[in-house]
């Protein structure tokens, strides 16, 4: 029988890339790195992607109450922004006032470095107890500012291979809080019915 430790080191293995994901609601945005991105469509002509976003993080009612993200593929050479969006909270600081951005058509911040970017609607949500699963139509496709991708795409094992020494402890000790956080949330799921902004109430 496996160890709970054991299970999740093998389930690391059913990543995504490592993304960047933005979102804006009213006046408020933000940015945030997740690993939990997959495609949700295999019709070339209906593309979807779904994302998990934790309820603790800045972004999810961002994400719930405007009702739509954009996400970003990166490259192996950002590692600088995965740590400027990944290891501090907006309700400290407003991650996004040093990083070169635009509005993009759904009003998610589209970050002008990435390898591509992808705006998306909510189309669906599941509560997964601790963290929301958001489904989302793919309404734009870009390059961020250069007009091809250019590098690798950077996945979550390369994340974890490379990263740097002076990272280590911080990475850990966040993971630690965050499985600590959503432990005993994700016990208690509840039925979720989605609703665009503006259609009536709804429960996160």
């Amino acid at each position: 029988m496996l160890t709970p430790d054991e299970t999740y080191q093998l389930l690391r293995n059913v990543t995504s890339p490592v993304v960047a994901i933005t979102s804006a609601h009213g006046e408020v945005r933000n940015g945030m790195i997740i690993d939990s991105a997959i495609r949700a469509s295999i019709v070339p002509t209906i593309p979807r992607l779904a994302i998990i976003i934790h309820k603790f993080n800045y972004s999810h009612d961002l994400i719930f109450g405007s009702g739509a993200f954009a996400l970003h593929l990166l490259r192996t050479d950002q590692y600088p922004l995965i740590h400027h969006l990944g290891f501090q909270s907006r309700r400290s600081v407003d991650k996004l006032a040093t990083v070169a951005h635009r509005p993009g058509v759904t009003s998610a911040p589209v970050l002008d470095d990435c390898y591509a970017h992808f705006e998306c609607r909510v189309v669906n949500a599941m509560d997964t107890g601790a963290s929301t699963c958001f489904l989302g139509d793919v309404v734009a496709v870009g390059y961020g500012a250069a007009a091809a991708p250019t590098g690798e795409v950077l996945t979550a094992a390369y994340f974890r291979a490379h990263i740097p020494a002076e990272w280590r402890d911080a990475y850990l000790r966040q993971l630690r809080e965050a499985q600590q956080r959503a432990e005993g949330p994700s016990r208690e799921i509840r039925p979720l019915v989605w609703r665009p902004p503006g259609a009536g109430s709804r429960e996160p």
